[in-house]
């Protein structure tokens, strides 16, 4: 990850990077691990002039020692600490006080448009994922490393993805915007943190039959010249694919809406349905055949007479 090779010019990787082979070499030396035991990040100075023996204090939460630390008697979290910034230490001495933050985190939410019919909406419906989910490493719990090399299981990301599939259930009601929450399905936490959530991202395509106005339904109802006059019954659709027998009162007038109670969209929060209103178009007779005409000229006669 630091390696020159890796970051061409960049110094503070070239810096990390040779952080990281001072570590190494100390670990992997008994005689250096032991000058680093007795004397610290002194254990290198040239002239024999080491602080090692020098009395610090150091809190980790409330526990207080003297020295490396009776929790910490070589001072080897002193050293990785400082080599990968896992601590702030106080600019004010060598040693300082600090404390150590092993913070989890939730892990981020994931939003993912879905769209779905007027039909489906209204029924409520499902809709089946194959989703690579982030999972935590088991190898390395999240941390990328496994001692002081990147994880080879995760490739130092501490995450790993595995191949499922996700049945998400869609509720009836569902308009626009809606949002639908999954829980627990979003990106994965860091350190072992709760995982974030799914929220599907409703969009309803539009149908030719019904407008929709919250969970109410307008329905245009086509009714010929003569039942709008004199009154009767005309058939309604309606969102569930059946059909309602509304009677008309006579003189019914174009556009003229009629309720029909709890016929319209479910309620997406609580029980019951909006209302369906039937709104009337007024067809008017074409190709008249000339008794017709005749009985139109009439009817205009004794209006115009009264």
């Amino acid at each position: 990850k630091y390696h020159p090779d890796v970051n061409p010019g960049n110094r503070s990787a070239e810096a990390r990077f040779k952080e990281i082979n001072e570590a190494y070499e100390v670990l992997s030396d008994p005689d250096k691990r032991k000058q680093y035991d007795r004397y610290g990040q002194s254990w290198n100075m040239p002239g024999g002039v080491r602080t090692g023996t020098t009395t610090r204090t150091r809190t980790y939460g409330t526990r207080e020692s003297d020295g490396f630390g009776a929790d910490d008697p070589t001072g080897w979290a002193d050293f990785f600490d400082t080599l990968f910034n896992r601590r702030p230490t106080s600019p004010s001495t060598g040693a300082g006080t600090s404390t150590r933050e092993f913070g989890q985190r939730r892990g981020d939410d994931i939003e993912q448009p879905v769209e779905v019919s007027f039909r489906e909406a209204y029924t409520g419906t499902s809709r089946v994922y194959n989703v690579q989910s982030p999972e935590t490493c088991p190898t390395c719990k999240g941390t990328g490393k496994v001692g002081l090399r990147a994880c080879s299981n995760c490739g130092g990301t501490g995450i790993v993805t595995k191949s499922r599939k996700l049945e998400v259930r869609i509720p009836a009601g569902v308009d626009n915007g809606a949002r639908v929450r999954v829980t627990g399905e979003g990106q994965v936490g860091q350190s072992g943190g709760q995982r974030g959530d799914l929220f599907l991202i409703v969009t309803v395509k539009p149908d030719p039959t019904f407008e929709r106005k919250g969970d109410d339904l307008t329905v245009d109802v086509p009714v010929p010249l003569t039942l709008a006059i004199l009154g009767g019954e005309t058939p309604v659709p309606t969102p569930d694919g059946k059909r309602l027998i509304l009677t008309i009162p006579a003189e019914t007038q174009n556009g003229q809406s009629f309720r029909l109670t709890g016929k319209g969209m479910p309620h997406l929060r609580g029980q019951g349905a909006g209302n369906l209103f039937a709104r009337i178009q007024v067809q008017l007779p074409q190709r008249l055949s000339s008794r017709e005409r005749e009985l139109f000229e009439e009817l205009a006669r004794l209006r115009t007479a009264s």
